[in-house]
């Protein structure tokens, strides 16, 4: 599997493919903005998120993948969406819920636009570069620490999945060779 996730980004890396990643920012659920080009060098894994939808317990897996990966580099980026109308009405509510019900402590993004012509420039990148576009709520995209796009999943691949813990140990390892 780790072979299979290495030359897959390999194809994406040579491609040069999404360099610019560094250059978005999300407004935060605690007001401000999250630069990723603070994440530069890092592995950043973007899920789009609502607080009303069957796949929220992926919360627990993803607050459980940035707690096993942190201190190694991972960062784990939840991008609350209204897209698919089941996000809560504020930031606030959404904050708290997450909070409340998960304990997460991961960087949060306020609510944003993931798909369409509204979608954050973010989206709209991968979907120029890959054809992926979030088809529901928790979908996946790993961006490599060189700002390639490294892999993405639908809202089925748990967040500690094999096929993304492999994909993810793989970039940290690169990151770790320089």
């Amino acid at each position: 599997m780790r072979l299979v996730a290495a030359l897959i980004m390999s194809v994406f890396v040579a491609a040069g493919a999404f360099a610019g990643v560094r250059d978005f920012r999300f407004a935060s659920i605690d007001g401000g903005y999250l630069e990723m080009s603070e994440w530069a060098g890092q592995p950043v894994l973007v899920v789009n998120t609502a607080s009303q939808c069957g796949f929220t317990g992926q919360y627990a897996g993803l607050q459980a993948l940035y707690d096993r990966y942190r201190d190694d580099g991972l960062v784990v980026l939840a991008v609350p969406s209204d897209d698919f109308n089941q996000e809560l009405a504020s930031a606030e509510e959404v904050k708290e819920f997450c909070e409340m019900n998960f304990g997460l402590d991961l960087p949060m993004a306020d609510i944003t636009r993931v798909k369409g012509a509204q979608a954050h420039p973010f989206y709209k990148a991968v979907r120029d570069e890959t054809g992926f576009v979030p088809r529901w709520n928790f979908n996946k995209v790993l961006i490599a620490p060189d700002g390639a796009v490294a892999g993405t999943w639908g809202s089925g691949a748990k967040p500690t999945a094999s096929k993304i813990t492999d994909a993810v140990e793989l970039l940290l390892d690169q990151a770790a060779r320089g």
